[in-house]
């Protein structure tokens, strides 16, 4: 029989400390490269706020940063919705149009009730109501029509974009539907108001984020609509619900399509062809900015909430510096989509 070689014997009783260490070493660092990816929003964040500060000194000024988180509350609620239906492995491209469509149809509801009712305030309260109720309906028939009539969410959503704002255009006969004075007035807090120094979007927003948050995280509904979107078939033989989960995520971004719409009525008193416009595009590219991955299955709403404010920064800088033209920024949120995709390519 042969014999083991004398240095191979004498170094074999330190080999499992060697691979012990080097095992508790492997998970931290992945754990810690996990981290730094997820960090990674955040970090291009404080980059963008500290080049914009250098570029204007008003950048920073309490009045500007309201004005920005102000402005994102509407792309940043949408976003919070689209973050659910990209990660469950969906899309929808008619935000924009579906919030042009509500604005109108509430402002016409409330002109026609005012009259009815009497009290301004209750008038509002349920143009409000039917807001949100219309973002349901919406959000509902889209995700029957891609569970149920088995048509792929990009084909259903770019019908109904062209939908939604043809109707629009139909009711407001060309050109916009505009709020009566009174109403306005009572409905003006919703957008103008503040608390403790922070206008009301701003709350809106942020109970929006934290109740999205623990719908992903702290739920077995948002534990579904991960599996769904890292794997549907695979979530269909572990018995998920996978029709019921796609359409409740479609009805929460409606929703939110509707509460943003709800914030953004009273800035203008008045929707038309124009209003909403591009908004799919500023909310999808909050999501994806956010690190959620745009072929479904892993993301976060904290995330996406940098996301859109990290947007709404590069806005904000470029119009206060006027780098490029304002025209560009839609050009701009398309590049910084392309280059995330491209750097996103092969993550599941």
């Amino acid at each position: 029989m042969s014999q083991a070689p004398i240095d191979t014997v004498v170094a074999s009783p330190l080999e499992p400390d060697v691979d012990a260490g080097a095992a508790v070493r492997r998970p931290l660092a992945r754990r810690f490269g996990r981290q730094l990816v997820g960090a990674r929003p955040l970090i291009g964040l404080v980059l963008v706020c500290i080049a914009g500060q250098l570029l204007n000194s008003d950048f920073g000024a309490w009045d500007n940063v309201m004005n920005v988180l102000t402005r994102t509350a509407f792309i940043g609620i949408i976003a919070v919705g689209m973050c659910f239906v990209i990660i469950g492995g969906g899309i929808d491209l008619s935000v924009g149009s579906m919030a042009a469509l509500i604005a109108g149809a509430e402002i016409l509801l409330m002109n026609a009730l005012a009259p009815h009712l009497g009290s301004p305030v209750t008038v509002v309260l349920t143009g409000l109501a039917a807001a949100v109720a219309m973002g349901v309906l919406f959000g509902l028939a889209h995700g029957l029509l891609i569970t149920k009539g088995s048509i792929e969410p990009f084909i259903v959503t770019l019908g109904t974009l062209g939908i939604f704002r043809a109707v629009l255009t139909w009711l407001a006969d060309g050109g916009a539907i505009t709020l009566d004075g009174t109403l306005a007035d009572t409905y003006a807090p919703v957008y103008y108001g503040s608390l403790l120094g922070l206008p009301v979007p701003i709350y809106v927003f942020a109970f929006v984020a934290f109740a999205g948050g623990f719908l992903l995280n702290g739920t077995r509904y948002g534990r579904y609509v991960q599996a769904i979107g890292s794997n549907e078939q695979v979530a269909r033989y572990a018995a998920v619900s996978v029709d019921r989960v796609k359409i409740v995520s479609y009805v929460l971004l409606g929703a939110c399509v509707g509460v943003a719409t709800v914030l953004y009525v009273p800035r203008l008193g008045s929707a038309s062809p124009t209003t909403g416009l591009l908004w799919e595009l500023e909310a999808i590219a909050a999501v994806i900015v956010g690190g959620t991955v745009l072929k479904g299955g892993s993301g976060s709403v904290f995330g996406t909430v940098v996301g859109a404010v990290l947007l709404s920064v590069i806005s904000n800088i470029l119009n206060l510096t006027s780098i490029i033209s304002v025209y560009l920024n839609a050009a701009v949120q398309g590049v910084v989509i392309i280059i995330v995709a491209f750097l996103q390519r092969g993550r599941r």
